[in-house]
């Protein structure tokens, strides 16, 4: 089968947009984070706390995480900028599929955007709630990590994929995607990448963020390629920091009317890639922890906004 047409788009994302001096929280939107495991042997707090760290300081106004009860309150003790919303679990610690859809619809219906998949598991109860909330138009979705390995796990899932959503796998993640959905690509090979990313997009109507070297952002229809390549970034955490960056823009841009879908993931590749080649002039090539990475961000992202 031929690879799809698709037309490449070369230019540099827009400029960043100006902050409103006179905006508050509410204008800057809210990220939700839905992730988190609390069952054993893996406990995953760290991924939904860096995806809501590096959602508030790429801007956001405010940032939510809902996780399993158990684990919540270690996960604001990590940030305690941030809000949170219990998500029920059952007597194992795996969240209780249907109360917790109860309580995203009740306490995170106003959200801007959510992102949902960090260090999240991949069992029966998030595949339920994955799928519910793919199935639904409204905020805007980041999928990343475990939801996307959720995904993966459901026949066709396609068919019910009606979400407005930017989906950001890494190699591994979109074999599995498309292994589930028939699409014969390769997302390793520097030359067939973006035909791998146009495959996806066209078939979930949804931007495919491919990480990697030279990370590929499109929409079906307009393709970029990163001109990315950082070493330091091979570190546990950073793909959950690229999350709450993209939500963060998401938040910020996209209900405002400043920029759509596909550039804020285009911008948000660039200020992901820009905080780290600011700690790799400083420190080297390997050693990067995600949470300084979050922490280079202001600093990376005002002088894009200089630029």
């Amino acid at each position: 089968m031929p690879p799809p047409s698709h037309r490449e788009h070369d230019d540099a994302p827009p400029p960043l947009p100006a902050r409103d001096p006179a905006g508050h929280k509410g204008t800057f939107g809210t990220v939700a984070v839905i992730g988190g495991q609390a069952t054993a042997p893996r406990m995953m707090v760290g991924g939904p706390a860096l995806a809501a760290r590096s959602a508030l300081r790429a801007g956001c106004g405010l940032a939510v995480l809902a996780m399993p009860e158990p684990i919540l309150a270690a996960a604001l003790e990590i940030v305690p900028e941030a809000t949170g919303v219990p998500l029920p679990c059952r007597a194992d610690g795996s969240i209780d599929a249907s109360r917790s859809a109860q309580v995203i619809d009740e306490h995170l219906s106003n959200a801007t955007v959510l992102a949902i998949g960090p260090g999240f598991g991949a069992g029966a109860p998030q595949q339920q709630v994955v799928m519910r909330l793919v199935a639904r138009e409204g905020a805007p979705l980041v999928i990343d990590a475990d939801a996307l390995n959720s995904l993966a796990e459901v026949e066709r899932f396609d068919l019910d994929f009606r979400a407005k959503a930017i989906l950001t796998p890494h190699p591994g993640e979109y074999a599995r995607l498309a292994a589930r959905l028939g699409i014969e690509a390769d997302p390793v090979d520097p030359g067939r990448r973006i035909d791998a990313a146009t495959a996806l997009s066209r078939r979930l109507g949804a931007i495919v963020l491919l990480k990697g070297a030279n990370t590929i952002v499109t929409d079906g229809l307009r393709s970029w390629a990163a001109s990315i390549v950082n070493p330091a970034l091979a570190t546990a955490g950073s793909g959950d920091v690229l999350t709450g960056i993209v939500a963060s823009f998401a938040a910020q841009f996209h209900r405002s009317g400043m920029l759509d879908l596909f550039d804020c993931a285009r911008l948000a590749v660039q200020a992901h890639g820009a905080a780290a080649g600011a700690w790799s002039e400083r420190h080297g090539s390997a050693g990067l922890l995600a949470h300084e990475l979050c922490d280079l961000l202001p600093e990376a992202i005002e002088r894009m906004r200089r630029r």
